[in-house]
């Protein structure tokens, strides 16, 4: 009998179990529910088949009411409405919950890409040594971030891990009464999260899913790998940003951060505890009792009979568990070595720290709080009365001679207050977690060598002589991008900056944004300036005896970054410095990828995998030619050219404000930040944020960012004849490849039935046109340049989820499409505005379900 295929195994363990389980669903009888879970499938099929025949969802909706619903109100069918988004929100959850708990059958947990097979490749090719050297080193660190993509309500979240774990089962009875107890969940916050919410959100993940599974991998490594001992080097580390994240975020305090810090140092000593305790009923030898039972007992004062003192210190902990073993290899045979050095290795890995706090402001901000700060230096100091008239090279050789000491009791102005105070919880966090408690600062929208010097500068002027931490520049704009190795040059060659750099042992983490990027320049030209800074900024660290890191700010959309992102690390070659991956994690990616201990540790291995296939196995691989490189920057610059041209479009703005639910992500109450940094009541593009950016774009089904400009620049070369250059680039790069798949999945989820009826509209039809004329012509040609039949056919599984995933969220898109048409109708005639909170409360509602349907994207 041969094997099953993807899409065999995708239809028997997901798609069936789903018609199966939602059946069951649909006829629960939810008190007040009426008869919604009958009539929601009809308007589905209504809606599958109205936007085949090319009906509005104004028309689809009305059509089926007066099929359905006769003689209903305005009040009823507005009633049905949001009893349909209820339901579509839970056949979400128990859609992810079936996929969840197929993970294992869909994917080979020991294949390529995992850890067993970059080992067992290395041992078949005598390259073990390479690879024990080259881990020595290396290091994935996954950040996560509570950027609003996502945000479940924790009860929510514990019915997808108990619904998960009882359809592996197929715990039939247990299965119905979660599915009862989903029904009566809710789903909404009725206030907005504050950032400590989020962070105690994210904990959940790291206590109940990263500790675990961080900890499983690194006892493989040391097992398989090194074979003695425990690690010397760890392979994973985390870092958090909810309570550290300042950037256009007024909610995050000073208390927030150190309440966040001191919440992370208690959930990993809990974690530890845990350990130990199951070790004491293991190890129950003369000697070893005792002292297991000494560190549980200090471990549980530490966490539970404490308001912040340590009974027990990290470096204590190391040495008794290090006891422990010698004690029971030399004296009990080595039983449950491998047990005491799994913990050994947990603890050398997430201290007590559990994930490293970044902190992170942006750097117009700083500018403010700077220049504030000289008007009080120049007080004390009349050096600084020059300041603010000086060019840079003059401001950057005052800053090394700038005396002074500062507090944040001296000024009135809030950006400055917090943010010195933001840096002295630095010393607080780390006194109290250890260095790793948070050391690095990131610096948002860095726009030059300055931005760096003068934050330098603040850490000396509130008493850090050596600052204990990392200054992380984050450039995000293909300008930024494409003078970010200028920027660094003169860091490097900058005295002051030099003597910090040797502090940190020169190693230089460089922070590079895709989703800025994606939403300034377009999908081409942010990916392959990222890529070209990355060669750019490897070249100029090497010249300067710099060790650089790479750390990337990817989303879960293919338009933030997102997509096949092992693929994207592995098709990196050795121009671009390979000494980690580090890359953060946010919203649906985190529950959709790292959810779960399998789907962590997967994509974990995965990250890893990438970062040994580079480092071990094709350190010799082909680079780019001139040729390939001259083609890209040209296809770029098309791409760029195309969606430049379309971001300047008169209508651009007006049709995120007015035809999508750019004004309606504020309202969502997913996420503590603003949806744009300034509090200016008018749309300025460059004040947005790439979430709801992007989001809006895939609320219309249009997914603009992770296409807009392909087709064009793809068309051009076709057009001239010299289309065998882009077909022969797709075969020969796999970076280019990446590149082209994860834009067809941006198109696979694009529904242009959904707004055709915008076409008709007198002000915005043109505009709608320009887009689904450019969404056809990359469609064609990536149908054309892949051979394929169908877009994503060599990813027959992650196809079929996307098709059932979007068929579910069908009838909430249109009736987010109805309201928000019902809305414009009401604002346009100046109608009675009764209606009108009713009818945004249902796009704001509509929204979450489709933001959660989407959890696939990455």
């Amino acid at each position: 009998m041969y094997p099953s295929t993807l899409l065999e195994r995708f239809n028997e363990q997901v798609q069936l179990k789903y018609q199966i389980f939602n059946s069951i669903f649909m006829t629960l009888p939810f008190q007040a529910i009426d008869n919604t879970g009958s009539l929601l499938p009809l308007f589905s099929e209504m809606c599958d088949d109205g936007f085949k025949n090319e009906q509005s969802p104004e028309q689809i909706f009305n059509e089926f009411a007066e099929k359905y619903m006769p003689g209903t109100t305005e009040k009823e069918r507005i009633g049905m409405m949001f009893r349909f988004i209820q339901y579509v929100e839970r056949q979400i959850v128990l859609f992810d919950a079936i996929e969840d708990a197929a993970f294992t059958k869909m994917n080979n947990l020991e294949g390529s890409g995992s850890l067993r097979y970059s080992r067992e490749k290395a041992e078949s090719q005598g390259l073990m040594h390479e690879l024990r050297d080259f881990l020595d080193d290396f290091q994935v660190r996954a950040v996560l971030t509570a950027h609003p993509t996502q945000f479940y309500p924790g009860s929510v979240l514990g019915i997808i891990t108990d619904l998960t774990l009882a359809i592996k089962n197929n715990n039939l009875p247990e299965i119905k009464d979660l599915l009862s107890q989903l029904g009566k969940t809710p789903f909404i916050k009725k206030e907005k999260p504050t950032p400590y919410d989020e962070a105690v959100s994210l904990i959940w993940y790291l206590e109940n899913v990263f500790y675990h599974a961080a900890g499983e991998m690194s006892s493989f490594v040391q097992q398989s790998v090194y074979r003695e001992g425990a690690l010397r080097h760890p392979v994973l580390s985390f870092g958090f940003w909810p309570g550290g994240d300042r950037d256009g975020n007024p909610f995050v305090t000073t208390e927030i951060t150190l309440k966040v810090a001191d919440r992370l140092r208690t959930s990993i000593l809990k974690c530890y505890y845990g350990d130990i305790r199951k070790l004491k009923r293991k190890l129950t030898f003369p000697g070893v009792e005792a002292m297991i039972t000494d560190m549980e007992l200090k471990l549980y004062r530490s966490v539970f009979y404490s308001e912040g003192e340590l009974y027990i210190t990290l470096e204590e902990l190391k040495l008794a568990l290090n006891e422990v073993r010698d004690l029971v290899v030399n004296e009990h045979q080595a039983l449950y070595a491998d047990e005491i050095d799994g913990l050994i290795n947990k603890v050398n890995l997430f201290g007590f720290h559990f994930a490293s706090l970044d902190i992170r402001q942006n750097s117009r901000i700083h500018d403010a709080v700077f220049s504030d700060v000289i008007n009080y230096l120049v007080k004390e100091n009349t050096e600084a009365s020059d300041y603010k008239s000086l060019d840079e090279k003059a401001k950057i050789e005052l800053l090394g001679k700038l005396k002074g000491k500062i507090e944040p009791s001296f000024f009135e102005n809030e950006d400055t207050i917090k943010t010195l105070e933001s840096i002295l919880a630095i010393k607080n966090i780390q006194e109290n977690n250890g260095p790793q408690g948070t050391n690095r600062y990131i610096i948002s929208n860095n726009e030059s060598a300055l931005n760096v010097l003068e934050l330098l500068t603040l850490f000396r002027l509130v008493g850090f002589e050596n600052p204990p931490v990392d200054i992380v520049p984050l450039f995000e704009t293909v300008d930024d991008l494409k003078d970010a190795d200028a920027v660094m040059k003169l860091l490097y060659e900058n005295e002051v900056y030099a003597k910090h750099l040797k502090n940190r042992a020169n190693k230089q983490t460089i922070m590079l944004g895709f989703s800025d990027g994606t939403k300034d320049g377009g999908y081409l030209m942010a990916n392959w300036s990222i890529y070209r800074a990355k060669e750019n900024l490897t070249a100029m660290a090497r010249e300067h005896d710099v060790k650089v890191v790479f750390f990337d700010g990817r989303g879960g959309p293919p338009a933030r970054g997102g997509g096949k992102t092992h693929k994207y690390y592995a098709s990196q070659g050795a121009t671009i410095e390979n000494n980690e991956i580090q890359i953060t994690i946010q919203g649906q990616t985190i529950s959709s990828n790292f959810g779960t201990l399998d789907t962590c540790r997967f994509n974990l291995e995965n990250l890893l995998s990438a970062g040994i296939t580079n480092g071990v196995f094709n350190k010799e691989k082909k680079q780019f030619t001139q040729e390939q490189r001259e083609l890209i920057d040209h296809l770029s610059l098309l791409g760029y050219e195309k969606y430049t041209d379309f971001k300047n479009h008169p209508k651009f703005l007006s049709y995120l404000d007015q035809m999508s639910t750019l004004n309606y992500y504020a309202k969502t109450n997913i996420g503590s930040r603003p949806s744009k940094r300034s509090k200016s009541a008018t749309l300025d593009f460059s004040e947005l944020r790439a979430i709801p950016f992007v989001g809006s774009w895939s609320q219309l089904k249009q997914n603009v960012p992770g296409f807009y400009g392909v087709g064009y620049a793809l068309g051009q070369y076709e057009k001239n004849g010299q289309w065998e250059k882009v077909q022969q680039l797709y075969s020969d790069s796999l970076f280019f490849r990446t590149l082209l798949e994860n834009s067809m999945m941006s198109l696979s989820k694009s529904f242009f039935p959904l707004t055709a009826y915008m076409k008709e509209d007198p002000e915005f039809g043109e505009f709608w046109q320009i887009i689904y004329d450019e969404f056809l012509e990359t469609k064609r040609l990536l149908l054309k340049i892949s051979g394929y039949d169908e877009l994503m056919d060599n990813y027959p599984d992650g196809k079929a989820s996307i098709k059932l995933r979007e068929h579910i969220v069908l009838p909430l898109l249109t009736i987010q499409q109805y309201a928000l048409n019902k809305i414009r109708g009401i604002k346009k005639n100046n109608a009675d505005d009764t209606l009108l909170e009713i009818y945004e409360k249902i796009v704001t509602r509509s929204l979450f379900g489709n933001i959660n349907a989407s959890r696939n994207s990455a």
